[in-house]
């Protein structure tokens, strides 16, 4: 699938593609938070279809520019991981381009509801999420660094109602 001039690609995680955002997010996390084992919390498999997840990069000119992940939270939802744009592409849209493509994904796998968590020191994030309809499951009016992980959540089902009824209509 191609957005733009940008391709979308459906990878495992340890495809060399994925290499430069996973070294990047180790960099971000490490930057704003201390040394973080967060990315090596969940095993690779559980981002690959067998499994309930998915993993996508966006590729430009050769170049992996932004990606992510889901992986199985419970049989209804779905949790975002690892939602990534190189430091030298924000601002374009990318982010929301993954997320995008990760909800529907999420919605071809049978997922009703997506759940994620953020970091304190992650506004833009935080900015994205409410951006693209996700309710935050904290006190938007606490001081961020009090909260700890910022739970947001987003109901998928009516999407998924629509994209059934759209397939059995064509």
């Amino acid at each position: 699938m191609t957005v733009g001039s940008v391709e979308v690609r459906h990878v495992a995680v340890h495809d060399p593609e994925v290499r430069p955002l996973l070294d990047d997010l180790r960099q971000e996390y490490t930057s704003r938070y201390g040394p973080n084992q967060e990315l090596s919390r969940y095993p690779g498999e559980q981002f690959t279809p067998a499994h309930g997840g998915a993993f996508l990069i966006l590729v430009e000119h050769g170049e992996t520019v932004a990606g992510g992940a889901f992986r199985r939270y419970d049989e209804e939802t779905a949790e975002l991981k690892r939602i990534w744009t190189h430091p030298g592409h924000r601002r374009r849209g990318l982010g929301l381009a993954v997320v995008r493509e990760l909800e529907r994904e999420a919605v071809r796998q049978g997922y009703r509801r997506i759940y994620l968590t953020t970091g304190p020191r992650q506004p833009e994030a935080a900015g994205l999420y409410l951006a693209t309809g996700y309710t935050p499951l904290y006190d938007l009016g606490a001081d961020p660094e009090t909260v700890g992980p910022h739970p947001f959540e987003k109901t998928l089902y009516e999407r998924a109602a629509e994209t059934q009824e759209a397939c059995r209509s064509a």
